[in-house]
């Protein structure tokens, strides 16, 4: 399994990072009263968006790591969590999306990943 390459930001910027509990809950809308509300299953995946600002060096690398390594996002990766420090398995939800920065040598990467249970 492909880890995450080491010549690349190790944690997010802090603006930016969000993280949401898996949803897990399934709601079944009745034909009268409240929906039925049941659990789906114990675990589900954990939707993770960052921002990094990266080098334009560092912009080649991620975009090799996603597009080679990771074969256009469809292999999942090992990582550490940028916010527990726990080794864990991340997905590409999404290609990553550059915007412009205000340095001349940095790029603002947006990655949205999410963490398998």
């Amino acid at each position: 399994m492909p880890t995450w390459p080491g010549t690349l930001p190790q944690k997010p910027d802090a603006d930016g990072y969000t993280e949401s509990p898996p949803d897990v809950v399934l709601r079944t809308q009745m034909d009268a009263g409240p929906p039925k509300v049941r659990r789906r299953s114990t675990a589900g995946p954990r939707p993770i968006t960052m921002q990094m600002t990266l080098t334009l060096t560092e912009v080649q690398t991620l975009d090799d790591f996603f597009w080679t390594t990771c074969q256009a996002g469809a292999l999942p990766f090992d990582w550490v969590h940028p916010r527990t420090q726990a080794a864990a398995t991340f997905r590409w939800r999404s290609p990553p999306r550059y915007l412009g920065s205000d340095s001349d040598e940095g790029w603002l990467a947006e990655l949205e990943l999410e963490i398998v249970p």
